[in-house]
């Protein structure tokens, strides 16, 4: 009993729901890291809408407690926005990526594998997909400082390695390196959320999906050069 005394000493009656609830001491900064590791998992599996308040519940906190370290929702949402979207990414993917002292076909390989790996996982799609649909500035933001780079480095180096000349407008560049992006995206989502295509591994898909992007690249590359193309000449005719 003294014991179970003990580990109780620590407990408070919330006011949110008039039950008693095990709060553990713990420093201020674990508090808030455990707040926000476990605010991911939930907003990962309820949608960036849930309240708050199951939130709290879920972390075994009363709401004020919550707002003490986050003083609104879209603080929060900010934080596990950086912490769970952004930081997964990192940096040393792009500079591997641009060695051209490797094959590039096999900086590629290696890219996506650390890609699927680390970021397109279930958690990480389920917050992505969700903040889509919750129309927040998460999904836009990280196309945005992270994918184009992304993308027109992948489309750069595939032009060095076939020697091939790349139209000039950046859309063009950013569309061309979406046929592989989003069919590796693709199989992500069709692998960790609709539980489909698991048969082959994913070593083998990513491998067929860069075959792919890579054999029909030179074309993908003219026919982006002849739409730019076109499209001066139409420009040039209207000004005349």
């Amino acid at each position: 009993m003294r014991a179970r005394s003990k580990l109780l000493s620590g407990a408070s009656r919330s006011k949110d729901t008039g039950v008693a609830a095990v709060v553990m001491r713990m420093a201020p900064a674990d508090r808030k890291a455990m707040i926000l590791s476990r605010a991911t998992e939930f907003f990962a599996e309820y949608g960036l809408t849930a309240q708050t308040r199951a939130l709290a519940a879920a972390c075994g906190v009363a709401q004020r407690l919550l707002y003490r370290y986050f003083p609104s929702k879209a603080a929060l949402l900010e934080e596990v926005y950086q912490e769970a979207i952004i930081a997964p990414f990192k940096a040393v993917w792009l500079v591997q990526l641009r060695d051209r002292t490797r094959p590039f076909e096999q900086r590629l390989a290696d890219f996506y594998r650390n890609y699927c790996a680390v970021v397109l996982t279930r958690k990480w799609l389920r917050l992505f997909l969700y903040a889509s649909l919750a129309e927040a500035r998460m999904a836009p933001d990280y196309i945005a400082t992270i994918i184009m780079e992304m993308l027109e480095t992948i489309v750069e180096e595939a032009a060095y390695d076939q020697q091939v000349e790349l139209p000039r407008d950046r859309m063009l560049l950013h569309e061309i390196g979406w046929v592989l992006h989003g069919a590796v995206s693709h199989f992500a989502i069709r692998r960790h959320l609709y539980a489909a295509s698991r048969q082959i591994s994913e070593d083998r898909v990513l491998a067929l999906q860069m075959r792919v992007f890579l054999a029909g690249f030179a074309a993908a590359v003219a026919e982006a050069r002849g739409f730019e193309l076109n499209r001066k000449e139409l420009s040039s005719g209207r000004s005349r």
